[in-house]
């Protein structure tokens, strides 16, 4: 007993000692900054402020721009998030098969992951700017140009643009999945005379359960760094329908509004990880269901 005790204190301190770089970075660089932002939110200034509780949480919340622009990030990863699922999976199930020139197929999907977003937003105005190649090709049907960026059918393009970023990735995990359900019971399933639609919805959707919800789960995340294309295509202050949550952050911090900023900060990230932490319980229940 004796042994074991000090067998296993031994590989305590082991597994610790390999963890400590990546925890003491962790603290460093996101713990600590996160918690002093924290205490900036409680403060009615970063430098001998006095302690105003959760005002500054109510005054966020009572501002008219903070309120579109968290209107604008819900939609956003309302339609987007199905939609890059949806795709991504279609896809995956299509290159699953046996078709010709699969294997490139899955690497041109993937080639949006590598190629660096600021060579790439150049192409994305080129296409979708007054004088760019969308609205030539428009002109040549008789059809008016019109500025994308600046008008309602903004939304539509980070849309598109976060398709393109995202599918291949979610279509590597979903392929993975696939490959990891057995062959036995399609065959199983077609010896009992279930056909392509039953065999689909009772084996393939249901073994794909938890891919589905670690695809899920990196849609909303990465949903939330579009901010990056569409700072890069329509700049600080873009069209109303595409003002997102971190725009408006980005824009506290240029003004050094820290209340504001470390507010909206504290209250995205407490509602990402609730909705987090919600998936996982409901994948570990599914997934007892499951088993």
């Amino acid at each position: 007993m004796a042994q074991r005790r000090s067998r296993g204190i031994k590989e305590f301190v082991a597994v610790n000692l390999f963890l400590a770089p990546s925890l003491i970075g962790f603290s460093v660089f996101y713990l600590f900054p996160f918690m002093v932002g924290f205490r900036y939110s409680l403060f009615d200034s970063p430098i001998d402020g006095s302690f105003v509780g959760i005002q500054n949480y109510l005054d966020l919340l009572a501002n008219p721009v903070f309120r579109q622009a968290a209107r604008n990030t819900l939609l956003f990863t309302g339609i987007s998030v199905p939609l890059n699922m949806l795709l991504s999976l279609g896809l995956a199930m299509l290159l699953n098969r046996k078709l010709y020139a699969r294997n490139w197929l899955r690497i041109g999907f993937l080639i949006p992951l590598v190629v660096p977003v600021a060579s790439v937003v150049y192409v994305w105005q080129m296409l979708f700017d007054l004088n760019g190649s969308l609205n030539g090709i428009l002109a040549g049907y008789g059809l008016e140009p019109r500025d994308w960026m600046e008008s309602g059918s903004a939304m539509a393009v980070v849309i598109v643009v976060y398709l393109w970023k995202n599918i291949g990735y979610n279509m590597v995990l979903f392929l993975a999945g696939l490959q990891n359900i057995p062959v036995d019971y399609y065959e199983a399933a077609s010896m009992d005379g279930a056909g392509s639609w039953k065999k689909w919805r009772s084996i393939t959707l249901v073994y794909l359960t938890p891919t589905t919800f670690l695809v899920f789960i990196m849609s909303i995340i990465n949903s939330f760094k579009v901010f990056r294309e569409t700072y890069l295509i329509a700049g600080d202050y873009p069209n109303e329908s595409i003002y997102m949550l971190q725009h408006f952050m980005n824009n506290m911090f240029k003004s050094l509004d820290y209340q504001k900023l470390t507010s909206a900060a504290f209250l995205m990230a407490v509602i990402i990880v609730l909705l987090v932490l919600l998936l996982f319980l409901a994948e570990r229940r599914i997934g007892k269901s499951i088993g």
